[in-house]
């Protein structure tokens, strides 16, 4: 029984008002008078003579109304195809529903749906251009009419019978003077509202992985649909109120209201396509022309600006001025691209660079920066880290253009890249930031072919150490222990056992040297530099083919946040990196496996002792990959057990005193 008197509820009273009625409650009374059967005609050319038709009648009214019966406007007429076949019982259907009702907002509701069953086999766009145009007979013959009756006795004579007099002699025409241009105008409206879901229906042809604002638009068409047609029949009620002077009247003010609403977001929407479109556009642009290359100044502009190049847009930190992007021509260009978090240590990592090429002119580094919307004070960051660069800067207060092709194509994350460009604008790296950080002016020019040469080499040690302690250079045929961890009483442990190992008789005799090297007694600063250094190291090779050292790299970004790690090389030759437990062990029980030593050497020994530890003690890695520019591989083997490891997310805030400082 409840649910009955809901029923009725719902059905009755407000329920067929649509201005009470949610788009939820009128999407579902609507798409029950659609057969989804799409009839097929000509939409467009039908349009085009509407509009013909309404911009004629328009501008009529506009001067019958105002009284400037002389003033001409230059209407040009839109041109539909030569085979149109006006879908004339169509219209005249359409028009016998809506003519002659009472005025109300639940007749017109009414009305509406018995419409919309009309056209029930026809798209949503077609319904609401049928109902334009079977309106657009009605309106465009009434005020062709009204200019023809005083010149044309047959035109009078129609005119009668169709009551324009009681609509257009001066009388009326000063009493209803509000009332006219009202709906007048309200017409125009909602043509426009037609126009742009016309539009949108055209826009069905891009893919809405490119066009995301397309789906939700093209969503929102059947209640759009709905309210145009609704106000037509609403427009048509009054129309016929005040040709017959009647005291009822149909208020087309809350028509008004919402139909505005609508045009307004249609046109935001509109926008916002359209935007998303030539975004997808330039970005198709863009992958063709770094497929085909040709000149990097033309590159820069469309990756850039598109169309409209400043006169001047980059700042040459040299010279303190403005200069033209033609500097770029015929240069080897590294684009720096990096938001306003960037660090001055990470500005520092390119002076060498800088310093290196300046004199020879053939290699200019370019700092983009990427800001989604600039104000003053992003603007005064913008100038002191500026002041920290000795070379050119995009100086350009608006959005990239290309930042979606940044974000796709070259997996841009908010973290510094160093893309390197041929002077034709051939991608040579798509991101040598992490090689550069590893390996310095030694990578240079940070091509991808040297970057798979490094990181083969098994010496990679070297060039994370050789600026904390330079001695390490002059330890080439000597054992060196790198270690390190957050347990200090793990370090205590293995400095003292591998003190002990480096000072016994039997390493002695045999002319073996071992050297110690603890990253925990460095500054802070050295040590997150170092561990830096292994995540761009670990990034360098993760998409290069598994070996030794890819497997010795992902161990040691694996032990970061550990208790305890080691790594064994011989002079800047990587041996092997293991977790605390199994080379603290290892290392402990040198009394067991020393006399090995003499026999296969310390190197083999100490692999194999270390082997047999692991299998007692098996620990597999957890690894914390960087959230760097660059794919992600979907699968990463364990170093351990070379088993396919889980993929887990985790958060972790950015913020730390270096960016902090770099803020001013």
């Amino acid at each position: 029984m409840a649910r009955l008197v809901k029923s009725i509820l719902h059905l009755g009273g407000n329920g067929h008002n649509p201005l009470n009625m949610s788009d939820e409650h009128i999407l579902e009374e609507i798409y029950s008078t659609h057969v989804h059967s799409d009839t097929k005609f000509d939409v467009d050319s039908l349009f085009k003579l509407v509009e013909n038709i309404l911009k004629r009648s328009t501008h009529i009214v506009d001067n019958v109304v105002q009284g400037n019966h002389g003033s001409q406007e230059q209407i040009v007429d839109e041109i539909p195809k030569a085979d149109f076949f006006s879908p004339l019982c169509t219209l005249k259907q359409i028009t016998s529903e809506m003519t002659c009702k009472p005025p109300g907002e639940e007749i017109a509701h009414k009305t509406t749906l018995a419409i919309l069953k009309k056209l029930s086999s026809y798209s949503w766009d077609a319904k609401a251009v049928l109902t334009l145009a079977a309106f657009a007979l009605e309106y465009g013959e009434f005020w062709l009419l009204c200019l023809h009756q005083p010149t044309d006795p047959l035109a009078k004579s129609l005119a009668t019978i169709t009551r324009v007099p009681g609509l257009t002699n001066s009388t009326a025409l000063k009493k209803h003077h509000n009332a006219i241009l009202e709906l007048n105008n309200l017409m125009k409206t909602t043509w426009e509202v037609i126009k742009l879901i016309l539009e949108l229906e055209h826009l069905t042809s891009y893919d809405t992985k490119d066009v995301p604002a397309l789906l939700p638009s093209l969503e929102q068409i059947p209640v759009d649909v709905y309210w145009a047609i609704i106000t037509i029949v609403a427009i048509v009620t009054q129309t016929e109120c005040l040709t017959t002077d009647s005291d009822q009247r149909q208020d087309l003010s809350h028509f008004g209201q919402k139909i505005n609403i609508i045009l307004s977001k249609l046109r935001k929407q509109m926008l916002l396509c359209k935007q998303q479109i030539e975004e997808a556009d330039n970005k198709k642009r863009l992958k063709k022309m770094f497929q085909t290359p040709t000149e990097i100044v033309e590159v820069f502009k469309l990756l850039i600006f598109w169309k409209d190049t400043p006169q001047a847009p980059i700042y040459d930190g040299a010279t303190k001025t403005l200069v033209n992007i033609e500097v770029l021509k015929k240069k080897n260009v590294f684009l720096f691209i990096s938001t306003l978090d960037i660090t001055v240590e990470e500005i520092s990592l390119f002076k060498p660079i800088h310093d290196a090429t300046k004199s020879g002119n053939e290699y200019k580094i370019v700092w983009v920066p990427i800001v989604e919307e600039w104000n003053d004070q992003l603007r005064k960051k913008f100038e002191f880290l500026k002041s920290k660069m000795p070379w050119f800067v995009l100086q350009h207060f608006a959005p990239i253009k290309g930042i979606e092709f940044i974000k796709e194509e070259w997996q841009f994350k908010k973290k510094p890249m160093f893309v390197v460009m041929s002077p034709q604008g051939k991608i040579l790296h798509p991101n040598a930031f992490h090689m550069i950080q590893v390996w310095g002016l030694n990578a240079f020019p940070f091509t991808q072919s040297i970057e798979t040469t490094l990181t083969q080499q098994a010496s990679w040690i070297e060039s994370l150490v050789i600026n904390i302690n330079p001695q390490i250079t002059t330890w080439e045929q000597k054992y060196i222990f790198f270690y390190g961890g957050k347990d200090k009483e793990w370090i205590q442990q293995f400095n003292k056992s591998a003190g002990a190992l480096a000072n016994d008789a039997t390493l002695k005799e045999a002319n073996i040297s071992v050297e110690l090297f603890c990253l925990e007694f460095e500054h802070s600063n050295v040590i997150n530099r170092f561990w830096r250094g292994i995540e761009s190291l670990f990034v360098t090779k993760m998409h290069k083919t598994t070996n030794t050292v890819t497997q010795e790299v992902q161990k040691m970004l694996s032990y970061k946040n550990e208790t305890g790690w080691a790594l064994l090389s011989k002079g800047s030759t990587v041996l092997l990196a293991g977790h605390g437990t199994t080379i603290l062990k290892t290392v402990a029980e040198f009394d067991k496996w020393k006399g090995l030593v003499i026999k296969n050497g310390f190197e083999v020994s100490f692999k194999e002792q270390h082997d047999k530890v692991v299998r007692t003690i098996h620990r597999c890695s957890h690894l914390e990959i960087p959230n760097v520019a660059g794919k992600i591989p979907d699968k990463i083997e364990c170093p351990e057990c070379h088993r396919t490891m889980e993929v887990f997310i985790s958060y972790k805030c950015c913020h730390n005193e270096n960016t902090a400082n770099a803020e001013h």
